[in-house]
């Protein structure tokens, strides 16, 4: 097989409702013509349906061609307990560690293009780098931010992102009687939605409790602070174990 490059983007960082989710892509360099082919472009600049088209045809080739696609979907949940120790950025570093080895190690990777979640886009390459380990040391890794578009294979990663995701709010909107938007602070629907979200005891399970607008919802309307997911999972076990 002709040497490879890994392109790694993520779709969500910023929503308050909602997974972030984390892709690898895999493919020959002899293959990205293909990519160019079909019309490849970040997944931001093109249209849901355009998107949803060269979901499909990524797939497809993953399939005739043997390209390798990984993908996490992080839940709100572990979020919100990762940021109660940690950061975002930290949080991504971990995750785009983990879909890459996900993806699996071969001496044919040349290259692995990452779309830098850091202010600082080297530094979040050397901390990828580090998180990988020794086994991946010899790899090239190329850190930049806005690499979806600089680069097709990041560019499809993003797609694959960008629709998996999709799907997650779409999947979340179903079980709700009411519309959730696309789960962005500033989509008008989602702010209502939040609204309606925390209006039980706890935050419902699919928003960002770390997130200032969540928190910020919710002092408004419990008059005191939001609760912690540790201390929601804390109580989940306790009430479990009363039950048993």
């Amino acid at each position: 097989m002709a040497n490879t490059i890994i392109g790694v983007d993520e779709a969500g960082r910023g929503p308050v409702i909602g997974p972030l989710v984390v892709t690898a892509l895999r493919i020959p360099k002899r293959d990205i013509r293909i990519l160019e082919e079909i019309g490849v472009k970040e997944s931001k600049k093109v249209s849901k349906n355009k998107r949803n088209f060269l979901y499909e045809a990524i797939i497809e080739n993953c399939k005739k061609k043997k390209w390798n696609v990984s993908t996490i979907i992080c839940p709100s949940s572990e979020i919100d307990l990762e940021m109660e120790k940690n950061n975002l950025n930290k949080l991504e570093v971990r995750l785009f560690s983990e879909v890459i080895k996900k993806n699996g190690f071969s001496l044919k990777i040349e290259q692995i293009n990452l779309d830098a979640c850091d202010v600082n886009e080297e530094r979040f390459g050397a901390n990828v780098r580090d998180n990988l380990g020794e086994r991946w040391e010899k790899t090239k890794i190329i850190s930049k931010h806005k690499m979806d578009d600089r680069d097709l294979v990041t560019g499809a990663a993003s797609i694959i992102a960008k629709v998996t995701r999709d799907s997650e709010i779409e999947r979340i909107g179903k079980n709700m009687s009411f519309s959730i938007g696309s789960g962005y602070p500033s989509d008008p629907v989602t702010k209502i939605a939040v609204e309606k979200m925390i209006l039980g005891n706890f935050p419902h399970d699919e928003l960002r409790w770390s997130w200032k607008t969540v928190k910020d919802k919710w002092m408004s309307v419990h008059k005191m602070p939001a609760p912690l997911r540790s201390e929601y999972c804390t109580n989940m076990k306790q009430t479990s174990l009363y039950e048993w």
